[in-house]
């Protein structure tokens, strides 16, 4: 069966009903738009609610906003005839003062260039420019606990450098102060943060005073080697920042006592019982210590820091070398006064050693002489030898036909056995 659209209606007479029905359905959306635009322009004309989306669908124009009534400006009135002319007026008004001129500055204000100094600001700008700045913040307990009855030490800005460099509650250690009201000056001044300050003051207050009580005077100066610094560590480019550059390190080179000594730490000839004592007393109190044997960096001063790690780990590298064994030099003796001159001395060594020559050929002579002598004994020796050994084997022959005899005719006296030498083999 063949079906398709254009066919459709002869089967069915439904489609000219489907074409009815659009048609309707068109002329009633018309009417609904129709009967909704005819309240809205009313609405919109009387200003009831705002135009819709199809409000200039029919022609309605947008209400016009009212015009401001606008205000008129009274003009002034006009000069009575009464009254006095403008000239008399002028005249019975005071006269005006002249105007100021700025008064022109002392030559003494004056810069070399003929220009004027700027002038000072006044005290109340002052006033008001330390008002509005910042107050600093409190001290910590640190500073507030490091009093001048335990170190010098003023207070420092804090620094912010760049990579993390610097630091805060800095201070500038100058001196430490001991129990009895005696200063060990720190040469140079250390500037560094308050706990590693307080640790050392600490340190030379508790173990260094009775360390030097016990060797018969008093400390007296520190020698600072370095403290804050803003650099990498062991001053290689590219690396890790050091705890100098945090201001939390210290390196000394030596402690001098009031009766003019210095210990050096790295001194092999200062006594090993005296630095293995500030051995001791330096890695029980802080957490990285480094010095001869660590690495070269440090082979002469001693590295104190105050660095964190993990599980409170700490560094203590520091070899006590003993001193140097006594070895005499390697030089030679000093020439007798009684030695002949130099020349008489030179022949008579040549002298000796021509007659060691001769010696030496006389015995070489010798030698060949008494070696020639062996082989010839040794030729006469292996000759005889051979002639020996021949009359036996000549004696073996002969003694065969005799026995041969006497066992045909019969028993007889047994002859005593004979022992064979050995030969000597030796050539």
């Amino acid at each position: 069966m063949n079906f398709s659209a254009e066919k459709a209606s002869r089967k069915w007479p439904c489609g000219s009903f489907r074409r009815s029905a659009a048609a309707m359905v068109t002329a009633a959306a018309v009417l609904w738009l129709c009967a909704q635009a005819m309240p809205a322009a009313a609405a919109t004309r009387a200003g009831a609610w705002p135009p819709g989306p199809w409000s200039g669908l029919f022609g309605e124009s947008r209400p016009k906003k009212p015009r401001r009534a606008v205000l008129a400006v009274p003009l002034p009135k006009q000069r009575p005839a009464e009254a006095p002319k403008a000239e008399a007026s002028a005249e019975s008004k005071p006269e005006s003062k002249p105007e100021s001129k700025p008064e022109s500055r002392p030559e003494s204000n004056r810069t070399e260039s003929g220009r004027p100094e700027p002038e000072k600001p006044a005290a109340g700008t002052d006033k008001a420019a330390e008002q509005a700045a910042p107050a600093p913040p409190p001290p910590s307990a640190c500073r507030l606990a490091l009093t001048d009855e335990i170190a010098i030490a003023p207070s420092v800005p804090d620094i912010k450098g760049a990579n993390g460099c610097g630091g805060e509650d800095l201070v500038r250690l100058e001196a430490v102060v001991l129990p009895d009201k005696r200063r060990v000056s720190v040469k140079p001044a250390a500037i560094l943060r308050c706990p590693m300050a307080t640790a050392i003051a600490d340190w030379i207050r508790t173990d260094m005073a009775p360390l030097a009580a016990s060797l018969g005077s008093a400390i007296s100066d520190l020698d600072n080697f370095d403290s804050f610094e803003c650099r990498g560590r062991n001053r290689v480019a590219g690396a890790r920042l050091s705890e100098h550059g945090r201001a939390n390190a210290l390196d000394i080179r030596a402690i001098k006592l009031a009766n003019g000594r210095s210990i050096s730490l790295t001194d092999r000839n200062v006594p090993r019982e005296t630095r293995e004592s500030v051995l001791h007393s330096m890695c029980a109190r802080f957490p990285t210590v480094l010095g001869p044997g660590s690495d070269w960096y440090h082979e002469d001063h001693i590295h104190l820091d105050l660095m964190e790690r993990r599980n409170n780990y700490k560094i203590c590298q520091w070899n006590v070398w003993d001193a140097l064994p006594q070895i005499a030099p390697l030089l030679p003796a000093g020439r007798p006064e009684e030695a002949p001159p130099r020349e008489v001395a030179a022949k008579a060594e040549q002298g000796k050693s021509e007659q060691g020559k001769s010696e030496q050929g006389k015995s070489e002579q010798g030698k060949s002489e008494q070696a020639k002598s062996g082989q010839a004994k040794s030729g006469q020796a292996k000759s005889e030898q051979t002639k020996s050994g021949q009359g036996k084997s000549d004696a073996a022959k002969s003694a065969k036909p005799e026995s041969a005899a006497a066992k045909a005719t019969g028993p007889a006296v047994a002859a005593p056995p004979t022992k064979k030498r050995r030969q000597d083999r030796r050539f």
